[in-house]
């Protein structure tokens, strides 16, 4: 009797679990099609659920973004991979390339969470946590006498921000080759001159 108990409770948190994924999943489609704020009904049909499910996992739909970020901050570890170059001019090379590669894929998750950060403590800290993560392991690379200049070390930190690619992506329109060589020129112009 027991283990027929255990069996189907572990066969409900299974289709629980599963259920949840697909109200995720179902959430991160809708975001990457560019619904910045998918509904809760629109979530529950893509992942094939009915609505109450949807809220019998989340909540709000608040919390379902947090959800939504929280998948995706994984995606900003890679930042912290060791780097290929020994030399601090080869790591910030490939700093710039492995944010703008980031940025790129994971814009409209971002541009979506941005549209609801005011309203969660789970994404605001969530993006606090990245922006720590991301000034400390630009100012590790720096030389000391360039991180120390704090003109220059916030106007790379700047230029390097999701927020001037965004800007020059979508607000300007630019492809992805003349906002990299943009950024890339800028950011050298700072730096070469004090290395």
């Amino acid at each position: 009797m027991v283990e027929r108990e255990t069996g189907t409770s572990d066969g409900r948190r299974r289709r629980s679990e599963t259920s949840r994924d697909k109200i995720v999943e179902a959430m991160l489609a809708l975001v990457a099609e560019g619904q910045i704020t998918p509904s809760a009904d629109q979530v529950a049909t893509r992942a094939e659920v009915g609505l109450r499910s949807v809220f019998r996992h989340f909540k709000d739909m608040e919390s379902l973004y947090a959800e939504m970020t929280g998948r995706l901050a994984g995606q900003y570890a890679m930042w912290l991979v060791p780097y290929d170059s020994a030399d601090w001019r080869g790591q910030m090379a490939e700093t710039i390339a492995r944010r703008l590669t980031t940025y790129e894929r994971l814009m409209p998750f971002k541009r979506a969470a941005d549209a609801h950060r005011h309203e969660s403590p789970a994404i605001q800290a969530n993006y606090s946590g990245t922006l720590a993560m991301m000034r400390t392991r630009l100012k590790s690379i720096l030389p000391e006498e360039i991180a120390a200049e704090e003109q220059v070390f916030e106007t790379v930190d700047l230029l390097l921000s999701f927020e001037t690619w965004q800007r020059l992506r979508m607000e300007q329109g630019l492809s992805v080759d003349t906002a990299t060589a943009i950024i890339k020129a800028q950011v050298d112009r700072l730096i070469e001159p004090r290395s």
